[in-house]
């Protein structure tokens, strides 16, 4: 049964026409789930194509996910979903609230013809490797969260490079490829002097600042902001076996060191935002009541989402600055 039909005087270029092809096959069950397509050469010396026009047509289907290739037999019908026309590859670093609000933006804005498959690589290297090794060749695009990850540029850089966007932290070994990203140390910098009024009336800043998952553009920021305004500081790892004293700010990117510092204010019955300040990172509906309000420095996670949906969808080509704001409540 012939299933490939390539017009010389059509004006598609000759692998779409492979493609529309298979598409029309499928869809009129000609092309079944497991059955066998032509062989490249087959298909060259038949329409007189050169084997880089047969492979263009199925790699595009196989990174779509529509057929799939056994080495050495040949390439296969992996699924009839042919109203598929992009499927994503998306590594995010660990699920919480804001990966869901990226996520669920992306997908709103992407629409029903793109399928999203998401990982996790958890700040493990190897597992981020492993990740990505396994998907190349199988996405029309791969969107990549690298956080701080040690050799993460390397490993990026084995995927296609037209293929490939940067979310959330990029740097510049990896400057080359499209990216909505967070500018930690600008954020945290601007967020203070906004904030300034209030922090005069305390004696000293602390970041709880762990090293492992937080952006260390996040402590550039920082340190910085209390140099050139001669705020006196201090950087600690965790919130462990510690005192809060009267007149200290702690700025805090985790959760759980939030809740820790909260527990311990009640225990030496401090009053928040009078005794002792915190600023919070990453904005959440719980942040808004708890104490009377947390104050924050937080990106749109929801606006970070729709930016990225457009970028696939447009194939735009920018690093795109996804800006943070300071939101002030009765914390500080």
């Amino acid at each position: 049964m012939k299933i490939i039909s390539i017009q010389n005087n059509l004006g598609i270029p000759k692998y779409r026409q492979i493609i529309l092809s298979i598409e029309k096959a499928i869809e009129n069950e000609k092309l079944i789930k497991g059955e066998r397509l032509p062989s490249i050469n087959k298909l060259c010396l038949e329409f007189s194509l050169s084997r880089d026009t047969v492979l263009q047509a199925y790699e595009e289907l196989k990174k779509r996910g529509i057929i799939y290739a056994i080495l050495g037999k040949g390439y296969y019908v992996k699924s009839v979903e042919i109203t598929i026309k992009q499927k994503i590859f998306l590594l995010f670093d660990e699920l919480n609230s804001f990966k869901e609000d990226i996520y669920n933006s992306f997908l709103k804005n992407t629409g029903k013809d793109v399928q999203v498959d998401i990982y996790f690589h958890h700040f493990n290297i190897e597992m981020f490797r492993k990740l990505i090794n396994e998907s190349n060749g199988n996405y029309t695009k791969y969107i990549i969260m690298p956080t701080n990850l040690p050799d993460a540029a390397s490993i990026i850089k084995t995927l296609p490079v037209n293929e490939v966007i940067i979310l959330d932290q990029t740097n510049p070994e990896l400057e080359s490829f499209p990216a909505v990203y967070q500018n930690h140390k600008k954020d945290i910098y601007d967020a203070l002097i906004k904030g300034k009024s209030h922090l005069n009336k305390y004696e000293k800043l602390i970041l709880i600042f762990p090293g492992f998952r937080e952006p260390l553009g996040m402590k550039e920021g920082f340190i910085n902001f209390c140099h050139d305004f001669s705020f006196e500081y201090q950087v600690i790892p965790e919130f462990v076996d510690r005192e809060i004293t009267i007149g200290e700010v702690y700025i805090i990117p985790n959760d759980r060191d939030l809740v820790a510092v909260i527990e311990k204010s009640k225990l030496q019955n401090l009053k928040l935002g009078n005794d002792y300040g915190i600023i919070s990172y990453n904005e959440t509906p719980l942040k808004k009541v708890v104490e009377n309000g947390i104050t924050t420095i937080s990106t749109n996670f929801v606006a970070m989402g729709k930016i990225l949906s457009q970028m696939i969808l447009k194939g735009k080509k920018e690093q795109i600055e996804n800006k943070s704001a300071l939101i002030i409540r009765n914390s500080l």
